[in-house]
């Protein structure tokens, strides 16, 4: 089992950035990763189809050989919380890992959340950072165009369009002073320059993508479930709607074209 694949998944392309720090942490390990192109974004639907897709998705990546699987998509986490869908293997969202070194990060305990518009009704990123520290202030902001802007590529450091939209989005974050900030999206590092431009330099930010693939590599390692081959890893991605729509995107979420075989793959309604 030490050999078998990573399985990542998440609504769109936005899980990459977790397939990109997997690369880099455990340069050996095969990733499998899903992104469910054909129904992105999932933070503008309700709890219920979030969670029957979401359950989707874990049960595509089950029918491989895999030895764990991150959802790597912050609506589903907010929805799914603590609890596994993944039965006996090991499972996480984004969540707790980002808000663990949210919570080390924050020196002034105010630390600000953006997220799709279901993440930050949720609630959950609050509730959890307030189970590590409840003295922590927390001010959540929705960032409903963020997705679709990152997914057609106004992702620029000088686009106005999305410049505009984090400005107003960050603003109410901004003016309760925090000095660190959750990007509550696995989206959103695609555009951290703009953000971090916007939020300042006093302002530490946390990739909940990132933090997801270091809690994985520490998961690994704790149940001695490393790759053991010697060779590189490799990437297989599905996606379910256009592969050549997820070929040419791809690269701003991975830093680099597609390294990878694609396939299109259907689940259902």
């Amino acid at each position: 089992m030490k050999n078998y694949a990573i399985g990542v998944f998440d609504s769109g392309m936005g899980g990459l950035t977790a397939v990109k720090e997997l690369n880099t942490l455990l340069p050996n390990e095969d990733i499998i990763y899903f992104g469910d192109t054909a129904r992105v974004p999932y933070g503008s639907r309700s709890r219920e189809t979030v969670l029957k897709y979401a359950q989707q998705d874990v049960e595509f990546l089950k029918k491989h050989k895999i030895k764990m699987i991150i959802a790597a998509c912050g609506t589903v986490s907010s929805v799914v919380g603590t609890s596994s869908l993944a039965g006996d293997l090991p499972f996480t969202g984004v969540i707790h890992p980002a808000v663990q070194a949210a919570c080390a990060a924050t020196r002034n305990n105010r630390i600000g959340v953006i997220g799709t518009p279901a993440t930050i009704k949720s609630g959950y990123y609050a509730k959890a950072i307030k189970s590590v520290n409840p003295h922590v202030k927390v001010i959540g902001s929705a960032c409903p165009l963020f997705v679709h802007l990152v997914e057609n590529g106004y992702i620029q450091r000088d686009n106005q369009i999305t410049i505009l939209a984090a400005k107003e989005y960050l603003e109410p974050v901004i003016r309760e002073n925090v000095d660190t900030l959750i990007l509550g999206c696995t989206h959103y590092p695609v555009i951290r320059d703009i953000i971090a431009d916007i939020a300042g330099p006093d302002v530490t930010l946390i990739s909940s993508g990132a933090e997801a693939a270091k809690y994985a590599y520490n998961s690994l390692i704790e149940k001695n479930l490393l790759s053991d081959r010697e060779e590189k890893g490799k990437n297989t991605f599905y996606v379910s709607d256009s592969v050549s729509l997820f070929e040419e995107n791809a690269g701003n979420f991975l830093g680099h074209p597609v390294n990878g075989d694609v396939f299109s793959c259907s689940l259902g309604d």
